[in-house]
């Protein structure tokens, strides 16, 4: 397992600044929707719903929008029905690229996903083409850490994760995605604060993309596919050297 990629560290950053500017948040109601409506609308008895309802109110979302969404998806009656599709494919310089989706019109996202891909230098392919390249995880992300590294992975280990991963001032801890939320309650109950905690699909492998260019025309691709109404999330495995990556900032 490589890690997060350049790309999930950019779009964690992305994802803050449409956070204040309040543009993520129709696609935060649209996924909690759709997971009260799969699992019912209790949090507790939902793990997917669970999560949703943390990534919104990390975002801020206000508690009445949550709540209205909530209802919504588990209430029943007439309403969008929102389905779930995944696309696949390649970016510029081979990097392997996922697409999660929901939508109302799956022939109109697909078109719209093909042409984001062609008109940035990648190929939508079949399903299942690089999806096996990527592992669900959960990955809880600790920024400026107060405490030692020696002592986060002590802490870590004891509430269940299976590995931990320094670079620079940020330290990334890895768990299966059952045990995703009791690593980080125990974790938080012993005083550790997240900036990041999401339960997400990891690169085994990353492609190193050495071309300025084709870095370029990647990170325009995946903020287009980010950036689509219809798309939840996206996933890849492209990292830079750190020279290119300085020029991409």
């Amino acid at each position: 397992m490589s890690g997060h990629s350049k790309w999930a560290n950019i779009k964690h950053r992305k994802g803050r600044q449409d956070a204040a500017k309040g543009a993520v948040f129709t696609k935060l109601g649209r996924e909690i929707i759709v997971a009260a409506r799969a699992g019912g609308g209790n949090p507790d008895a939902n793990f997917r719903l669970k999560i949703a309802v943390a990534k919104a109110k990390a975002a801020n979302m206000p508690n009445d929008n949550i709540k209205r969404a909530i209802e919504k998806g588990s209430g029943g009656g007439e309403g969008v029905n929102y389905e779930e599709l995944t696309y696949e494919g390649y970016g510029p310089g081979g990097a392997a690229v996922m697409v999660r989706a929901m939508t109302d019109n799956r022939n109109r996202t697909a078109g719209e996903i093909r042409h984001i891909f062609a008109k940035n230098g990648g190929n939508m392919g079949e399903t299942g083409c690089v999806g096996w390249m990527f592992k669900e995880k959960g990955v809880l992300t600790i920024e400026g850490a107060e405490r030692s590294v020696d002592d986060l992975m002590l802490l870590a280990l004891e509430a269940g994760a299976e590995d931990l991963r320094e670079e620079d001032e940020t330290v990334e801890i890895y768990t299966e995605p059952e045990v995703f939320q009791a690593v980080k309650e125990g974790m938080e109950r012993a005083g550790v604060v997240f900036s990041e905690a999401e339960v997400t699909m990891v690169p085994e492998n990353s492609v190193v993309i050495n071309d300025l260019e084709q870095a370029k025309f990647l990170l325009r691709m995946m903020e287009s596919l980010e950036d689509h109404d219809d798309v939840q999330n996206t996933f890849t495995n492209f990292d830079v050297p750190e020279e290119i990556g300085e020029k991409l900032s």
